[in-house]
């Protein structure tokens, strides 16, 4: 009688008790949800250019809401170029000029500002997407934290472009040389806040791009490519008269934050996480993804 009390106990307990890989997986027990969407994941298509869509359009809709503070816009303007004067650094001017009379030159750069701030930021997010799925997550991170904290800087902090500025001989060069490359100039300057110039986001998303493909990349060549991307961006903004140097600081400093909330979030720099995700089973949220979807 006794043994086989203590056989059934045995066996109760065999059967009743789960394995760790159980409680991993069973909702509200093991690891926490919130340890599980800290963990990156291989991402899903559909999902990444939805988000990414979404948040563009978001980004836009909410820059361009932000009051046109046409007088505090041009106030800290000239408190800018005031502080450049006195560091020795506003230089804006003469780089403006002297890439201006160079007119194959300042035609290319108008258009490089137009369009390479959004090939190539698309293109390094396909690129890690593609061969990089482990670190894709938190590196699209940086890159939504950077936007989002610009955001921050544009309203609290409207600043007109040098070439908007008043009493100073600042060239602009879209208008000047008939191009489109700016959505603040031409007939498409009503589209779009023309005193959202700090931080500057064609800084901060090309040094996104460069120290992304820096640090990731194997090939020597494709390294040094991605240094002098966002060198050649930082000239560019200059010689358009689109930004001041302080402009491309703030963008620096946006990605800085980009990158250290991205180091808190997965306990890692993107670059020195897996190649490929640990984790392969579904996303906490896809069941409800899903039934959304349906």
């Amino acid at each position: 009688m006794g043994e086989a009390s203590v056989k059934t106990l045995e066996t109760r307990t065999d059967v009743s008790s789960p394995t760790v890989s159980e409680l991993e997986t069973r909702p509200g027990s093991g690891r926490t949800l919130l340890s599980r969407l800290r963990s990156p994941r291989r991402p899903r298509l559909w999902f990444e250019i939805a988000l990414i869509a979404v948040s563009y359009w978001t980004y836009s809709l909410i820059r361009n809401a932000v009051p046109e503070q046409k007088g505090a816009a041009l106030a800290n303007a000239d408190w800018i170029w005031g502080i450049e004067r006195t560091l020795g650094i506003a230089a804006e001017q003469s780089v403006n000029h002297a890439v201006n009379s160079v007119t194959w030159l300042i035609v290319g750069m108008n258009y490089y500002y137009a369009t390479l701030h959004f090939i190539v930021t698309i293109g390094v997010l396909v690129w890690i997407y593609r061969f990089h799925p482990g670190r894709y997550a938190p590196t699209r991170l940086v890159l939504f934290a950077t936007t989002g904290v610009a955001l921050v800087g544009y309203y609290f902090y409207p600043l007109a472009p040098p070439r908007l500025m008043n009493g100073q001989d600042f060239v602009d060069t879209v208008l000047v040389h008939h191009t489109w490359g700016s959505m603040a100039s031409g007939n498409l300057k009503h589209m779009s806040n023309q005193y959202a110039a700090m931080p500057s986001m064609h800084i901060g998303w090309s040094l996104w791009c460069g120290l992304t493909i820096f640090a990731v990349a194997s090939a020597p060549w494709a390294r040094i490519l991605g240094l002098l991307y966002p060198t050649a961006t930082l000239v560019v903004i200059v010689a358009t008269a689109n930004h001041f140097w302080l402009d491309a600081v703030g963008g620096m400093l946006c990605l800085a934050f980009g990158f250290a909330l991205s180091r808190s979030w997965y306990g890692s720099l993107p670059h020195r996480l897996p190649r490929h995700p640990v984790h392969s089973g579904p996303h906490p949220f896809s069941g409800a993804l899903n039934r959304f979807r349906r």
